[in-house]
């Protein structure tokens, strides 16, 4: 079991600290405990009150389709689960984001942050970023609200409807081979942001600490809130590891006994110490551990194989009505697993639902759905 290591003066005071904030970041003028941790120094963090923005409710009318990031539901599954299951599981659907990802928390925080450096500027600077899609989509989303031009690198093995939604937005995508994996997306990008010169910006999902900085501001507050503070296994996939990461570093000293479950390809097994290799559940299983994913934070890594996350992604669909990706279904079937040990009866377990399943159509998930659909004829 690998656990993490605060540098806390006192648990009771920092709890004390924490129930007295009435919001988090996403929460105008109002107090926010905030985590500052340094990706290079896993075992260490400080904690301190700071003020934040936008709000943590959605307003009635928002002023631009960034302030409807955030603050995405909770629900309970009811069918997927099985008999043998003896906690409760609860979904978070990250997919209700305006660009229906987890994603578009990152992105509106990675741009945020670098305009408030000054180190970008809309309408000058074009960023620069490899992608498996969600990112990009997220990506494309903020960089055409706020004016920015964007370069989007991804593997060729990523959806159709990915790259269709990515130049809709009106970004520019260059597709590189998937032979190389993300590890070849990041070259490229790197290339491109070097020919672009003191224009270029490379945003780095991968190591930008404004990653899970996003996460220990709202997604960690929002679950802990949401659940009123019973919550015992935090259950997700890892691409960036920012999710789990920021979320850890949040709820971990609010509750030092609960476990944050990371999820990965049974195919590339790289958290468990394997060796990367191709698999079907995009957007995790990058095939190396990126510098945001702080492994001290780990409490178990849960391997699940392509197909197994394929037909749980379709029972959610069939059987829950949540409409979902191949992740998704990797992040439920691993929580369904954890549900399922006999010690773990009575807990509440909150699984992350990365994305939609409409991104997915013409993939391995629906491939079969697809294929019926064009084979249909009027009547």
């Amino acid at each position: 079991m690998i656990h993490s290591h605060f540098l806390l003066s006192s648990v009771s005071s920092l709890l004390i600290m924490i129930s007295s904030a009435s919001a988090f970041a996403f929460h105008d003028g109002s107090k926010v405990v905030r985590v500052n941790h340094d990706p290079s120094s896993s075992s260490s963090a400080v904690f301190s009150s700071a003020t934040a923005n936008p709000p943590t409710t959605k307003p009635k009318i928002a002023n631009s389709v960034l302030e409807l990031i955030g603050n995405t539901p909770l629900v309970k599954l009811n069918r997927v689960t099985g008999p043998g299951c003896v906690a409760e599981i609860v979904a978070k659907l990250e997919s209700s984001n305006p660009a229906n990802s987890v994603k578009d928390r990152i992105a509106y925080s990675m741009i945020t942050e670098a305009e408030k450096r000054g180190d970008i500027v809309p309408g000058e600077t074009i960023l620069v970023e490899p992608t498996s899609g969600n990112t990009g989509i997220g990506l494309a989303m903020v960089a055409a609200s706020k004016g920015y031009d964007l370069v989007l690198t991804m593997p060729e093995s990523m959806s159709m409807e990915r790259r269709v939604l990515l130049k809709a937005f009106g970004a520019k995508v260059v597709l590189t081979p998937a032979s190389k994996g993300m590890g070849g997306a990041i070259a490229k990008a790197e290339d491109i942001c070097n020919s672009l010169g003191g224009n270029g910006f490379l945003l780095q999902q991968f190591n930008n600490p404004d990653n899970p900085k996003i996460h220990r501001e709202t997604t960690g507050p929002e679950i802990w809130a949401d659940t009123e503070g019973k919550v015992d296994f935090i259950v997700g996939g890892v691409g960036t590891g920012g999710t789990l990461t920021g979320c850890g570093q949040y709820l971990k000293p609010l509750n030092p006994l609960l476990q944050i479950i990371a999820v990965e390809p049974e195919e590339s097994p790289v958290l468990s110490g394997g060796t990367p290799g191709p698999h079907k559940i995009q957007g995790i299983g990058a095939g190396f551990i990126p510098g945001n994913c702080d492994t001290s934070l780990v409490d178990e890594v849960i391997q699940v194989s392509s197909t197994d996350a394929i037909d749980m992604a379709r029972k959610l669909a069939t059987q829950e009505g949540l409409f979902c990706g191949i992740s998704s279904g990797a992040s439920v079937l691993a929580a369904i697993r954890v549900g399922s040990r006999p010690e773990n009866k009575g807990k509440r377990i909150v699984c992350i639902i990365p994305s939609f399943g409409e991104r997915y159509l013409s993939t391995a998930l629906f491939q079969n759905l697809w294929d019926e659909a064009q084979a249909m004829t009027a009547e």
